[in-house]
């Protein structure tokens, strides 16, 4: 037990495991607790690294930083994410785990839109303008909501390339009958969910103009279109995207 007769992590952990697998708990419970559960890993994560740096600063002063990247690697880069694999496990939405003035580049490309808003990614924008070097740019990809709304309203195209490219192997295809369908789920902007129990929720859409003001208010001193670089950025993320470039 822990504090206040709560149960520990590992303990409620294991409450919730065998919930789950109960013939008798019902899909939205499931759904809730399995969301639950993904939090819980994430912070027993956190809390391995947080014991080695429990001053929430590592050794490590990287130049180059990506941020939430999962499986795709970029060379010479530095990998902080809330799950395996990655150089260092961190949950970020409670900061960045980097001293003041020491990151000359970070990137991040589909991982913003996936923490709560306004909270979480105010605050993760804040320490990134805190970590970066004067001078500094962190570089952000996002699913384009202008994009996901460009054809609405109007008749959804079933052909739609939109859909194709997303949604053609996933359970929800037969559901998606409407443009507005579209816009819910099209390019994972709005509402985007799953029931696999791994899968991590879309949390906030972004735009060309919400990037520009979330990055302004931080501080940097210019945001600007980025040019799409295969050779940091996965060519799968291209199509769909809005990508920024703000600068300390």
């Amino acid at each position: 037990m822990s504090y206040f007769g709560m149960p520990s992590v590992d303990l409620l952990g294991e409450q919730i495991d065998a919930v789950l697998s109960a013939p008798s708990t019902t899909h939205g419970l499931a759904r809730s607790l399995r969301t639950a559960a993904w939090e819980i890993e994430l912070h027993r994560y956190h809390h391995a690294s947080q014991r080695a740096w429990p001053d929430s600063r590592i050794d490590l002063k990287p130049t180059k930083v990506q941020i939430g990247g999962g499986t795709h690697r970029i060379e010479d880069f530095f990998n902080i994410d809330a799950v395996p694999p990655a150089d260092l496990l961190w949950d970020v939405r409670e900061g960045i785990p980097l001293h003041d003035d020491t990151v000359e580049l970070i990137f991040s490309e589909h991982f913003l839109e996936h923490i709560d808003y306004p909270r979480s990614a105010k605050n993760y924008v804040r320490e990134a303008h805190r970590a970066l070097t004067p001078g500094g740019k962190i570089i952000t990809g996002v699913p384009d909501a202008a994009f996901a709304l460009s054809q609405y309203p109007g008749p959804l195209n079933p052909a739609d390339e939109m859909v194709e490219r997303w949604y053609a192997k996933r359970d929800c295809r037969n559901d998606i009958n409407t443009q507005l369908d579209l816009v819910n789920l099209v390019n994972l902007v709005f509402r985007d969910q799953d029931d696999d129990p791994k899968y991590t929720p879309h949390l906030w859409a972004y735009d060309y103009e919400k990037l520009v003001q979330l990055f302004t208010e931080a501080g940097f001193a210019t945001v600007e279109p980025w040019t799409f670089d295969t050779k940091i950025a996965n060519p799968k993320r291209r199509w769909g995207s809005v990508y920024v470039v703000a600068t300390k």
